[in-house]
């Protein structure tokens, strides 16, 4: 085959499955969520234990997710790592347009460095986002990503939209769950709360998957 024509065929090829997948998807109903379950997330983790807090009801308006959790989850020593998540079903098209990159700001907190930063979970690693931001003297240390199927930890945008694909491809949903965790801090102890946070998050990894939401 002449050296023009591979890349042609390639395209031809990838044209006709996405054509095909495109198809498949359009032709099946939409799931509805049946169980939520993410609710259900254990109140104590390690040693911290969690009292349920609300926000005000225009935001969950504005967030228009199926299920909210949002828990204060404190040591006995009295550090505390706040826990939110949001939950979209396939019918909502399985993530939130809001992030903390505009969330933040919109509450007077200045987004001091956002990075990615790697978490340990049983025999693998996954990438997160991490931000650190100030409003005057206290800093707030955040952690976010995107989660679906399961254990499918996402941290772009990319990723999530071809997970969606493969989902909606070999399971017919793509429901995914936008998670955070934050603590707050002085300046001197910003170690400290990154330490905190990143060991939280991995105790909480392993146990989403536990609770994952149920569609039909």
């Amino acid at each position: 085959m002449a050296d023009w024509r591979k890349p042609y065929a390639v395209s031809v090829i990838a044209l006709t499955l996405t054509f095909a997948a495109v198809v498949l998807i359009a032709n099946r109903s939409r799931p509805v969520v049946i169980r939520t379950n993410l609710d259900n997330i254990p109140m104590q983790i390690g040693p911290y234990r969690a009292t349920e807090d609300h926000f005000p009801d225009a935001v969950y308006e504005e967030l228009n997710a199926d299920l909210h959790v949002y828990r204060h989850y404190r040591k006995a020593d009295g550090s505390q790592v706040s826990l939110y998540i949001g939950y979209y079903g396939t019918a909502k098209g399985g993530r939130t347009g809001h992030n903390p990159y505009a969330c933040l700001p919109g509450a007077g907190w200045g987004i001091v460095e956002a990075r990615k930063t790697t978490l340990a979970r049983k025999n693998d690693k996954v990438r997160v986002n991490a931000i650190l931001a100030q409003k005057g003297d206290v800093y707030e240390t955040v952690l976010h990503w995107y989660q679906s199927d399961k254990d499918k930890v996402l941290a772009t945008g990319i990723q999530q939209n071809i997970q969606r694909l493969v989902g909606r491809i070999k399971y017919n949903r793509d429901d995914g769950a936008y998670i955070q965790l934050s603590t707050l801090s002085t300046r001197d102890a910003l170690s400290q709360a990154e330490e905190r946070v990143t060991q939280f998050a991995e105790q909480l990894l392993p146990i989403i998957p536990n609770y994952w939401p149920e569609e039909r």
